[in-house]
């Protein structure tokens, strides 16, 4: 019978004081930014079942898009996509060997927050 062998690695479980890096969060936030529009994109197709079903349902859908809430449920889902988009961009420049490095990776990380940003503002002013 083997004998368990006993690490001597730390283990912190505490998520509060586990500190990412720049690219850590980014890659976060890339994968959230997809689970969000996987799940919206349900919300999304009915509506647009809802409003080609009839010139009823169109004006439906209509009625429920100026509303705060589904302004706010709509300005979610363009972020996300955004966000996802742009970060997208970044894994395929990488794949032609650019930004590989680690200093090119927080580069890059930072670029993705600061374009985000910055497209995530210009969205919410179109749609409100």
């Amino acid at each position: 019978m083997k004998k368990a062998v006993k690490s001597q690695r730390p283990v912190n479980l505490d998520l509060r004081t586990i500190k990412l890096p720049i690219t850590g969060i980014t890659s976060f936030l890339h994968r959230v930014s997809g689970i969000i529009l996987f799940l919206g994109l349900g919300i999304m197709l009915y509506a647009l079942s809802n409003s080609l079903s009839s010139a009823e349902g169109f004006g439906e859908v209509k009625g429920y898009m100026t509303s705060p809430l589904a302004k706010f449920v709509a300005w979610g889902l363009l972020s996300a996509l955004l966000y996802h988009l742009v970060a997208g961009v970044r894994h395929l420049i990488m794949d032609m060997g650019v930004g590989e490095t680690l200093e090119g990776g927080r580069l890059g990380s930072k670029i993705i927050i600061a374009v985000s940003v910055v497209l995530i503002v210009l969205a919410g002013v179109w749609i409100w």
